[in-house]
């Protein structure tokens, strides 16, 4: 399989026929819009059969269409724009069901999280935590979300967990000050990849810390320094990211660490219960 399929395409366009220079063409300018275009509606949208779009991805070196889509969809979700993510929703997303069809694509990324899921891997991971001497969380943008998720709920089984504000980079660092051998940065990163993201894992590595990630993809930015990998399918939805996978992955993280954990989390759940209904912290209702 072709590593660059965009720049593949543009050194070959000279060699190309007609049919595959409007193929090639409208990939490389639309490339956006084609990686989420069936063969049929692609071929359709510059003037093909859907035929001789399967045969251009086998000229291109892949099985067929789905692996050169897969190939492009690789390539397009490190550079869309949230303009260009926004644009091509009609392409994925029946306006007519909304709710059923992003409903639907978050169960099929769960189910393939489940699919490319190592236990191994999980448990190690797990056990990397728990004997940590300092747990450090941190992800930025839209994973920050999930960084605080798993914070909140570490904050209630361990003592000694640090959340890394997602600020400047100095800022990034001064929080990193002190991580050392022994310690655990756990690191979400998630299409578009943010840079402060690798450069606190690389700084953290360096001082002698383990990394957990959790991405997308073990060659990401992020998996490519970790000591251990969790993978979970995570795409768009519009504009927004979908990070249902990531969540319910972290729910299996926390999960695992408090069955672990269960003696201390016990006692702090027992004196938390009672200091939420001496201040009526929940509504009980009538």
């Amino acid at each position: 399989m072709q590593d660059n399929l965009i720049e593949n395409i543009k050194e070959r366009m000279t060699e190309f026929s007609k049919s595959q220079r409007l193929i090639g063409g409208f990939i490389t300018e639309h490339y956006e819009k084609a990686a989420y275009m069936t063969a049929s509606r692609l071929g359709s949208t510059v003037g093909v059969s859907e035929s001789t779009v399967v045969r251009f991805a086998i000229e291109m070196g892949y099985e067929g269409y789905p692996e050169m889509q897969k190939a492009l969809q690789n390539y397009s979700k490190t550079r869309l724009t949230a303009l260009q993510r926004l644009d091509i929703t009609n392409n994925r997303i029946d306006s007519e069901h909304v709710l059923k069809s992003v409903l639907m694509q978050d169960i099929d990324r769960i189910r393939m999280t489940v699919e490319m899921t190592d236990e191994d891997s999980f448990d190690k991971a797990v056990n990397s935590i728990i004997s940590a001497k300092n747990i450090y969380i941190f992800g930025a943008m839209s994973s920050n979300v999930l960084a605080r998720f798993l914070d909140y709920y570490f904050q209630l089984i361990f003592d000694n967990v640090h959340f890394v504000q997602a600020v400047n980079t100095s800022g990034i660092y001064q929080q990193l000050i002190r991580i050392d051998k022994g310690d655990v940065l756990i690191a979400f990163s998630f299409p578009r990849y943010c840079q402060s993201t690798a450069n606190a894992a690389k700084y953290a590595a360096s001082c002698g810390a383990q990394i957990v990630a959790i991405t997308d993809s073990a060659a990401s930015p992020l998996g490519q320094l970790a000591d251990h990998v969790l993978l979970a399918k995570s795409d768009m939805a519009s504009f927004a990211d979908s990070l249902a996978a990531p969540l319910s992955l972290i729910n299996a993280i926390i999960v695992a660490v408090g069955m672990k954990k269960r003696d201390k989390l016990e006692t702090t759940l027992a004196r938390l219960e009672t200091m939420w209904d001496e201040n009526g912290v929940y509504n009980r209702g009538a």
